[in-house]
């Protein structure tokens, strides 16, 4: 426990220095899935380590230590890790399940709202999923629910031409089919609970429209087509709203500001006009192993943690 309480503590730093560029060599599909499970994973083996730690801490107060039946001595005997190490680690789990926990609460609320605009929107419509509202406003996203809709403003639908409207649709169909909402949702609350892990959940954000991109250009045919519908698309909204909270939309992280450097919008459109991703096995192969050694750390900081537990008992008895 001396060792492996802190490495899932470290990990998180390498995740967020290596997520984007991960985020632009693996399969976007596969990006998504891996970023996603690392962001999560990080942030339980991250909280767990912090628990591991605040629980030798909390198992020292002599009044803990009375109901729980152990010696007190013996955990300070042999804590690994100082009091002042202990105590810091029980303010920054109160603080991550504070933040878990507002987190759930905000992003929840966005996709039950969400998933009610999309069940109010008119179902008997000529488009099927997709709702056409009147606005000079150029706007378009993926509203979740059951079912969910495609929101598409006049605006936005007399910007495009037929092949580009067609881009637009099959890239909010994609949101749509592939639940990009849920990866978004899952890597945004792990990054809540651990701020580290902020990078990897925009990366998360990054790869969910790339994977509609691809979508997308498998539907038309044309990468090229996407490339120049998503440019046009971003200049387009620049200047307006973003979408409703809990939707996707093809601009979604496009700031005007952003298109001036290597935002996503750039960088998806640099990569549709690349050759289409491959799938680097060994790459993914590596970063599993990364997470694997977290959780194994993990487990074998509960174990050791029960241990100790078990030796303040024998002591007490």
């Amino acid at each position: 426990m001396r060792v492996a309480v802190y490495l899932p503590l470290l990990v998180p730093v390498l995740a967020a220095v290596s997520a984007r560029w991960l985020a632009g060599r693996l399969h976007p599909r596969v990006g998504t899935w891996l970023l996603t499970a690392t962001a999560v994973g990080l942030a339980l083996t991250s909280g767990l380590a912090l628990t591991a730690l605040a629980a030798t801490a909390v198992g020292q107060i002599p009044l803990v230590g009375a109901l729980g039946d152990w010696s007190v001595g013996v955990l300070h005997r042999d804590d690994p890790a100082s009091l002042t190490l202990a105590m810091t680690a029980c303010v920054l789990l109160v603080l991550a399940l504070a933040a878990a926990g507002r987190a759930l609460i905000r992003r929840t609320r966005a996709l039950i709202n969400a998933a009610r605009t999309a069940r109010r929107l008119p179902t008997e419509i000529p488009f099927g999923r997709v709702v056409v509202f009147d606005d000079p406003c150029p706007d378009a996203y993926a509203l979740p629910g059951v079912p969910g809709r495609i929101v598409v403003s006049t605006g936005m639908l007399d910007a495009l031409n037929t092949r580009e409207r067609q881009v637009l649709l099959a890239h909010e169909r994609a949101h749509l089919t592939c639940g990009h909402h849920v990866f978004v949702a899952l890597a945004y609350l792990a990054a809540a609970t651990n701020p580290l892990l902020r990078p990897v959940a925009a990366a998360v954000g990054y790869t969910t429209e790339r994977w509609a991109d691809e979508y997308a250009a498998s539907a038309v045919g044309d990468r090229r087509l996407v490339a120049r519908t998503i440019a046009k698309a971003a200049l387009l909204t620049s200047r307006h709203h973003s979408p409703p909270a809990g939707a996707l939309a093809i601009t979604t992280g496009s700031a005007a500001t952003k298109l001036r450097g290597a935002g996503p919008v750039p960088r998806r459109v640099a990569a549709l006009l690349a050759a289409p991703p491959r799938r680097r096995r060994l790459l993914l192969a590596l970063a599993l192993t990364v997470l694997a050694l977290a959780a194994a750390c993990s487990i074998e900081t509960v174990r050791d943690l029960d241990a100790l537990f078990d030796l303040a008992r024998i002591a007490a008895s």
